[in-house]
């Protein structure tokens, strides 16, 4: 199983370096490249909480 199969929308990257083992900046370093696509929904979401 990937260890980035946890990291998703809602799912914080603390939690997911710690059940992997990792710190949070090996976790960013290694699995950035999976991050794409996640930055658009961070935005959206980031700009619906501050509209309401």
């Amino acid at each position: 199983m990937s260890t980035f199969k946890g990291k998703g929308p809602g799912v914080s990257a603390p939690d997911v370096a710690e059940r992997a083992g990792h710190s949070v900046d090996v976790l960013l370093r290694v699995y950035a490249k999976r991050l794409d696509g996640h930055k658009d929904l961070a935005n959206q979401r980031i700009g619906d909480a501050l509209t309401a």
